[in-house]
């Protein structure tokens, strides 16, 4: 998989975040299991620890789906869009620890693991949402939905 992303082949990454309890995820019964993971805190210092470069990690993780979701003034640094940004420290390295971790369920698959890239702040409307280790919102977010798939037809196949 990795490599159609290297190739280009791949034109968004996504991130899972769907915690879960540990017992959860421990069953005898493989249907039992919870299905995701807790992992979008971790999916910019996994990306670029794996060899993405800023111009592409920003195409697969912001612009390419504004674009393709028809998501008005996000995706690209342009006057006139909002100011949905993180800011990486692509020098610092860091490892995924507990005590690192924001969720509540104390699980994921990247612990132990030693990142490079640490994301130092991140904004949201312009509005500094998290900073140097601290949440720091004054306000909540919004749902943002996608214009509406102009494939899309209302329940009937062409």
């Amino acid at each position: 998989m990795w490599e159609s992303v290297l190739r280009e082949d791949v034109d968004m990454i996504g991130s899972d975040h769907s915690p879960c309890t540990p017992e959860m995820k421990r069953r005898d019964n493989f249907f039992e299991i919870w299905g995701g993971i807790a992992g979008v805190q971790w999916t910019l210092p996994a990306l670029i620890e794996r060899g993405l470069d800023p111009p592409r990690l920003a195409r697969l993780t912001c612009a390419n789906a504004a674009r393709r979701f028809g998501i008005d003034r996000r995706g690209a640094i342009e006057p006139g869009n909002y100011a949905d940004l993180a800011l990486i420290d692509l020098a610092a390295r860091q490892v995924v620890s507990v005590d690192s971790l924001f969720q509540r369920h104390k699980n994921t698959p990247y612990l132990g693991m030693n990142f490079r890239g640490v994301v130092r702040k991140t904004m949201r409307r312009g509005e500094v949402v998290y900073s140097e280790g601290t949440i720091v919102a004054r306000t909540p977010g919004r749902l943002v939905k996608p214009k509406r798939n102009g494939n899309a037809t209302s329940g009937t196949h062409a």
